[in-house]
């Protein structure tokens, strides 16, 4: 399960370290970070937006953008909003992700966005 990220500071993309399913399992084990992943997948959003789709506190939305993006599993691109401000809009940059079980091991996948 190899996982790209842009990155927060140069928005270069580059390799991640691999996700143990462990990590993976941990990471989606919070309901906090899965509102707001399910907030980015539905469509890309600022953190404000985001803490509003997911019913979570702005600083609880942010830590878990800022996990999910260590992870490789959201992108954020910066623009110039109307007012002229620079804004910071999230995606998700995984598609699928699935977890099976066989035989007592226990397994996760990502599919990544192209």
């Amino acid at each position: 399960m190899a996982v790209r990220h842009k990155s927060r500071d140069d928005q270069t993309e580059e390799p991640t370290d691999e996700l143990s399913t462990e990590e993976l399992l941990d990471l989606f084990g919070d309901e906090y970070t899965r509102r707001v992943f399910e907030a980015v997948s539905e469509q890309p959003r600022g953190g404000r937006a985001v803490a509003q789709a997911a019913d979570v506190s702005r600083p609880t939305a942010y830590r878990r953008l800022n996990e999910l993006q260590d992870a490789g599993l959201v992108t954020s691109e910066c623009y110039v909003a109307p007012d002229g401000h620079h804004r910071e809009q999230f995606s998700a940059s995984a598609q699928h992700l699935s977890v099976s079980l066989d035989g007592g091991d226990i397994e996760a996948t990502i599919s990544l966005s192209c």
